[in-house]
């Protein structure tokens, strides 16, 4: 089954709050969540992985979002976010 919108930003604020050194990370991502498995989770984010590491070689384009403004609390979230991926 697919991911709702709800349920794709409660796995993004959960990698936020449980950064790679938590070593429940998975467990506490996939409760955030809620309704999906630790797998389901971890799969998630590979696919995450994958996406960012195409749109920074520029394979594909970044997702659109709603809405022309700029957000500045969003910016320092998704900074956050990222920070929190780790993909080295």
């Amino acid at each position: 089954m697919g991911w709702t919108r709800e349920e794709n930003r409660r796995f993004e604020d959960a990698l936020a709050v449980h950064g790679p050194n938590d070593p429940n990370r998975w467990q506490n991502v996939a409760n955030a969540v809620g309704g999906k498995s630790v797998e389901e989770v971890k799969r998630h984010y590979e696919i995450l992985k994958e996406d960012v590491i195409r749109i920074e070689c520029d394979q594909i384009l970044p997702p659109k979002y709603r809405g022309a403004g700029i957000n500045v609390r969003k910016i320092v979230n998704d900074q956050r976010k990222i920070g929190n991926l780790n993909f080295q």
